[in-house]
């Protein structure tokens, strides 16, 4: 008994003693109390509009970071122009849905490899994906990895389109280990950051998380107050190292077509997206408030 009293107390004395863990910040070369912001747009390659919108906006540095929906039908055009900027900040939307009702897309892998990804058109279902099968989550996403890779995209990043791997202990697992396996870094919250009670799954990632928070729009936000609002969520913000999500197109034909029966995210949305990124207002604030803009290439370098 005294021998364990002893062993305690030495552990006890050597966590006291312990050095705090260097925050992603200290990590990257920044000051602990450093508010670092990525600004993010989610669904290139979805359609031409997109792509616009999303191109144009990573080539005038109004945004930091993009992520690609590879079996959407206008990745060929995304992947001609990451050949061409292959110092550009590229990911993977990791997806398992295809959410637009006249405007669908279907696995990559082949529909004979993956059933449990189907809904009955034979496509990728619009919402519910519970009944997919992770080695089959697991088949398709490496396809879409794998596509992105040869066609000549250099990766930085995994993310999740519309957060479906992170809905069961076993979709966040194949998240990991994707991860993992390419050697990438994902985009995932630490544990706590929203207050209440972290997910067991969450839990067990929290050391690996590189980003406190991530913030987006809801439809609860009105178009006259969207700048404003983005503004009120970053300014309210401690030290720490921040996602922005934004969905970049333009309100023309094309988009509104696709989106029309989703006022949410749709057509209008994403205008409203891209106003706030291009302006010189939104710009001034970020400076005003001290933000570092940074990349996936920079959160890449502080992993452990």
């Amino acid at each position: 008994m005294k021998r364990l009293a002893l062993v305690a107390g030495l552990l006890l004395a050597a966590s006291v003693g312990a050095e705090p863990a260097a925050t992603v910040q200290e990590r990257l070369g920044y000051p602990k109390d450093a508010r670092l912001l990525i600004l993010h747009a989610d669904d290139l390659g979805m359609s031409h509009s997109v792509n616009r919108a999303t191109l144009e906006a990573l080539e005038k540095g109004w945004i930091t970071s993009a992520s690609i929906l590879v079996p959407c039908p206008w990745f060929p055009e995304v992947a001609a122009w990451a050949r061409k900027h292959p110092d550009a900040d590229l990911g993977i939307h990791l997806a398992l849905n295809s959410e637009w009702t006249p405007f669908r897309w279907g696995p990559i892998s082949g529909r004979e490899t993956v059933p449990s990804l189907l809904d009955a058109d034979g496509y990728l279902p619009l919402e519910d994906v519970t009944k997919a099968k992770p080695a089959e989550i697991d088949r398709e996403l490496r396809a879409q990895v794998d596509k992105a890779k040869a066609s000549g995209v250099t990766l930085t990043h995994l993310d999740s389109h519309m957060a479906k791997l992170f809905g069961t202990p076993e979709f966040f697992e194949v998240y990991r280990r994707l991860g993992r396996d390419y050697g990438l870094p994902l985009l995932m919250e630490r544990v706590g950051a929203r207050g209440g009670d972290a997910s067991p799954w969450a839990t067990h990632a929290q050391e690996s998380a590189l980003v406190d928070l991530v913030l987006s729009h809801d439809e609860t936000v009105t178009a006259a107050d969207w700048q404003a609002a983005y503004e009120r969520k970053l300014s309210a913000l401690g030290p720490g190292v921040y996602e922005l999500i934004l969905h970049l197109a333009y309100d023309d034909p094309e988009m509104s077509g696709a989106t029309f029966d989703h006022p949410g995210w749709g057509s209008a949305w994403r205008q409203r997206d891209l106003e706030v990124v291009k302006s010189d207002s939104f710009r001034a604030f970020l400076k005003k408030q001290g933000f570092v803009l940074v990349g996936w290439k920079d959160l890449a370098r502080a992993m452990r």
